[in-house]
C-alpha cells in the first residue's frame, strides 16, 4: 500500500511539473449528477473555444488540490490530457462553493495556435538584498501584483520579473524597466505605469507627555496637602452653612416674638375693660 501511494505521489509530481493536467469526458448534465461527481472526489469542468465543440471533462481535485490556488494556475498554459487526448488549454475562471470555499467547476479556454490572449501575470521582485534603497532601511511599495498582458498562445510568461538591483529610495520600477519577452505588450498603453517603488519608511513617533506648568504665583501642593485641602473644603462648606441655618432660626424667632407682643397687648386691654364692667 505504502509503495502504490509513493507511485502515486511520484507520478503526480511529474504531470504537474510537465504542465499536465488529467481530465475524463463526463456525460453527466443533471444537477443530482453533477453533484454525485463532486462526492466522489470530482470537479466538473467545461472546454470550449476554437473550432471544436464544447467539451465536459471532469478533473480529480486531488490533482488540482496543489496548484489550483497558486498564482499562476490561471496564467499558465497546461495540457489536458482528456482520455489520452491532449488539448493545450488555459484556466479562465473557477466558481467556489459559497459554504465550504471549495472549487465546485472550472472554465478552460482552448490555446489555438497564433491566438493573441490578454492575461493577468503574476509579478516576482528579485534581488532584494542588493537594493541600496532597501538596506537603508527602505520600503518596497508594490503598486501592481499583477500585470495586464498582451500574449501570443505560443509565448506566455508564467511570471513577470522586476529586478531590485541598484534601487535607491524615492526609486520608481515601472513597465518600461522590466524586460518583457517576444510580441508580449502591456494591455495598457500610452502611459509608462509603475510597478512599485523604494519609499522612505514611515516612523509614528508617540507624543511626549509634558509636565503641567503651574501659573504664576500659585504654589503647587504635595499629596497630602492636597488631600487636606480637599477634606477641608466640605468641612468649610459645612459650616457656613450651619452659621446661615442658625441665622435663619434666631430671624424666625426674633419675627414669632414680635407677632406675639402685640397680641399680648391686647389681652391686656380686655382684661382692663372687663374690670371696668
Amino acid at each position: 500500500m505504502f509503495l502504490l501511494q509513493t507511485y502515486y505521489k511520484n507520478t503526480l509530481s511529474i504531470y504537474q511539473f510537465m504542465n499536465i493536467l488529467k481530465a475524463t469526458k463526463r456525460t453527466s448534465a443533471s444537477t443530482g449528477q453533477v453533484n454525485k461527481l463532486r462526492l466522489e472526489g470530482f470537479i466538473p469542468g467545461v472546454l470550449y473555444g476554437g473550432k471544436k465543440n464544447n467539451l465536459n471533462i471532469s478533473l480529480k481535485k486531488l490533482h488540482l488540490q496543489n496548484i489550483i490556488n497558486t498564482e499562476t494556475f490561471m496564467s499558465k498554459v497546461y495540457d489536458l490530457d482528456i482520455d489520452g487526448n491532449s488539448e493545450k488549454a488555459l484556466a479562465r475562471d473557477i466558481s467556489y462553493d459559497p459554504v465550504s470555499d471549495e472549487p465546485i467547476h472550472i472554465d478552460f479556454m482552448r490555446i489555438t495556435k497564433g491566438s493573441q490572449i490578454t492575461l493577468e501575470i503574476p509579478v516576482k521582485f528579485i534581488n532584494s538584498d542588493k537594493s541600496p534603497g532597501l538596506k537603508k532601511g527602505g520600503v518596497l511599495n508594490i503598486v501592481r501584483r499583477k500585470v495586464e498582458l498582451r500574449c501570443p498562445a505560443e509565448n506566455i510568461p508564467d511570471e513577470i520579473v522586476v529586478d531590485l538591483d541598484n534601487t535607491e529610495i524615492n526609486s520608481s520600477l515601472k513597465i518600461s524597466s522590466v524586460k518583457l519577452p517576444e510580441n508580449v505588450l502591456p494591455a495598457i498603453t500610452g502611459r509608462d505605469f509603475v510597478i512599485a517603488t523604494v519609499v522612505s519608511p514611515t516612523i509614528l513617533v508617540e507624543p511626549e507627555k509634558t509636565e503641567e506648568v503651574p501659573a504664576e504665583g500659585e504654589v503647587p501642593a504635595e499629596g497630602a496637602v492636597e488631600g487636606a485641602a480637599e477634606g477641608a473644603a466640605p468641612e468649610e462648606g459645612k459650616d457656613k452653612s450651619a452659621k446661615a441655618s442658625d441665622e435663619k432660626g434666631k430671624a424666625a424667632t426674633g419675627d414669632k416674638a414680635k407677632s406675639a407682643k402685640p397680641s399680648g397687648e391686647k389681652d391686656k386691654s380686655v382684661n382692663k375693660e372687663t374690670k371696668k364692667k
